[in-house]
């Protein structure tokens, strides 16, 4: 949730700190920090807000000198939006500084010890107790040194952390470290980019080091070297990071996020390249084609997700037992992990995550397999933690998102999703030809999604009308239930308009007190088998005062005498609407946000990828 870059080689370090720190602000924005080292000692500038704060603080002191160094862009968990929470953080002894994503769950038992053994410390973070910690640890003269402390200190605390670790008395050295929050090594020519997501490397090189789960990596400007925390070696796989330049700049876009929404054609474009087979009426999905055997045989499957993915999840639970007449729920991975799940034989975890690194998801997927059921990862980052824990996986290919509100992350996950039914239904009851038909209408989503988007005038238009409520419903049936619960989330994560998602018929047990005058209701009314009991409901909101604004197939003329406006998108299958009817829905939290002045891209209390439970 909070975004760590760090550098050691031979360049100025503070320029390609800030560039990353930017690059990262997405996934934390309360407040910033940087520190370098040189032969002179430590220099730390930190600041509340965002990285600019930062930058102007280090210009106005005539900059921060050294080719090493520490940044971090914060989300705040453990004490307030202050600059003494602010990180890096640095012990108060050895000079040790220190940057850290996750939580150490046990901060509080480890800082009694140490206030007892004399230690003081000026913030209410669990990051300045681990950086504590590494400090009595540290003892050169007896083999402790900042690698051999930093292994220490680990081995005695639990939780999720990600770390980049230097020294006062060891220029020249850094340590980091993973456990539960993703963590890469970028190694260059003689230099080295440490950061928790690819975007901040790119653009020095493309070869990189993913950290597993207890792995410390020291490194120096001769090279580096991997171990556990118990000091065993091990022999690190460098990768080819799968991204470019060109996918994480705004281009000609005012926000990430309408780039996103308006990459979404291209994206599924390639998310269904080469994996649609129509003359042999197959989905052809690499990675699950050794399991074929056991998801044909399986008898149950669980989708698990938090947020957005969770909605996506919601519409593979339909798609599945619909398409490839298995029963299949969707489950929230924070409360999966808490209950006493019952995993039969021949059960089957989906997981779903666009960073494939949500800490929820990931003990959900834990917990499953542990109890023997068969893992699937929905994912869209290569190399993530969940494309390395399950058993086999699709990747969604949609490309880097910045945006915290996703957009072509969900559709690309319902695309996979359909894939995956379509695999499974394939090999266990369809015909050649209805799956052929309906990979056909599939490979028209592009197309249609570019004929949606046509209408985004027309949607903000729409949105002025509408934008001083602070009150929405929005309501859908079937396969479009999850897409109202999207619709909802999308308008309340970046306009901070209030909004609830539900299916339409619950509407009239309790929620339908709540309609007034004027109030905005969105009905996801796309023809489909529930079409009528969709009008009936839309009747009802009216009596009441509602306005409704319709999202409805092209050609539906009759729904314009029901609702205030009319949101048309193309005509589609039923079981593969929501890849459309989610589009207006997008645009119209878009403009909402633009229309009340609120950062599009870094909404309030939000970051991107939620790595801590």
């Amino acid at each position: 949730m909070c975004g760590i870059v760090a550098y050691l080689g031979n360049k100025p370090a503070v320029p390609l700190l800030l560039e990353g720190l930017k690059r990262l602000e997405y996934r934390g924005y309360d407040s910033a920090g940087i520190a370098t080292l040189t032969d002179q000692g430590l220099e730390i500038v930190k600041a509340v807000g965002r990285v600019a704060n930062v930058e102007a603080k280090i210009e106005a002191q005539g900059g921060l000198p050294g080719s090493q160094g520490l940044a971090h862009t914060r989300w705040a968990t453990h004490g307030g939006v202050t600059e003494a929470n602010a990180h890096p953080h640095r012990d108060d002894r050895n000079g040790i500084c220190l940057v850290h994503n996750g939580i150490i769950e046990n901060y509080a038992s480890i800082r009694r010890l140490l206030e007892d053994k004399g230690h003081s410390f000026y913030s209410e973070t669990d990051t300045e107790v681990l950086a504590a910690l590494v400090g009595e640890l540290y003892d050169p003269a007896h083999g402790l040194d900042l690698e051999k402390s930093v292994q220490a200190a680990l081995r005695e605390v639990t939780g999720a952390y990600a770390i980049a670790v230097m020294c006062e008395r060891e220029p020249g050295v850094m340590v980091c470290a993973r456990k539960g929050s993703p963590l890469l090594v970028g190694v260059g020519n003689g230099e080295y980019v440490v950061a928790s997501d690819p975007a901040a490397i790119i653009a020095h090189t493309a070869q990189a080091v993913s950290l597993d789960d207890y792995n410390v990596c020291r490194i120096t400007r001769d090279g580096f070297r991997t171990t556990t925390i118990d000091n065993i070696e091990l022999t690190p796989k460098v990768m080819q990071l799968e991204m470019d330049l060109e996918q994480i700049e705004l281009g000609a876009f005012d926000h990430y996020m309408r780039k996103e929404i308006y990459e979404q054609p291209k994206a599924l474009r390639t998310t269904m390249r080469g994996r649609l087979d129509e003359k042999e009426g197959r989905v052809v999905l690499g990675g699950l084609l050794t399991l074929a055997p056991q998801l044909v045989k399986s008898r149950r499957v669980i989708l698990t997700a938090q947020g957005t993915a969770l909605h996506a999840a919601m519409i593979g639970e339909y798609l599945l037992e619909d398409l490839a007449k298995i029963p299949a729920e969707c489950e929230y991975a924070s409360e999966f992990r808490y209950r006493n799940p019952i995993i039969e034989d021949g059960t089957v975890m989906i997981a779903v995550s666009q960073s494939g690194e949500t800490a929820d998801t990931l003990a959900a997927l834990h917990e499953a397999k542990d109890r023997g059921a068969l893992t699937l990862g929905v994912i869209n980052v290569v190399g993530s933690t969940m494309s390395r824990v399950t058993d086999a996986g699709v990747y969604l290919r949609v490309g880097p998102e910045i945006g915290v509100a996703s957009t072509k992350a969900f559709t690309g996950q319902v695309a996979a999703l359909t894939m995956i039914a379509l695999f499974m239904a394939r090999r266990r009851l369809m015909s050649p030809e209805a799956s052929a038909r309906l990979m056909g209408e599939l490979a028209q989503i592009p197309d249609k999604i570019e004929r949606c988007l046509a209408f985004d005038d027309q949607i903000r238009q729409v949105t002025e009308k509408y934008v001083h409520r602070e009150n929405w419903l929005f309501l859908g049936r079937g396969y479009n239930y999850p897409t109202a619960l999207e619709g909802a989330l999308k308008l309340k994560e970046i306009s901070y308009i209030h909004a609830e998602g539900m299916p339409a018929a619950e509407m009239k047990h309790g929620p339908i007190a709540l309609i007034d005058e004027g109030m905005p209701v969105v009905f996801i009314a796309n023809k489909g088998n529930q079409y009528d009991k969709v009008m009936s409901n839309i009747a009802e909101v009216r009596a009441r005062g509602g306005h409704v604004i319709a999202v409805a197939t092209e050609g539906d003329e009759e729904i314009r005498h029901y609702a205030e406006d009319v949101l048309y998108v193309p005509d589609i299958p039923e079981c593969l609407s929501p890849m459309l009817t989610v589009v207006p829905l997008q645009l119209l939290a878009y403009h909402a946000a633009v229309l009340r002045g609120h950062d599009v891209d870094k909404p309030r209390n939000l970051a991107k990828s939620v790595t801590v439970e």
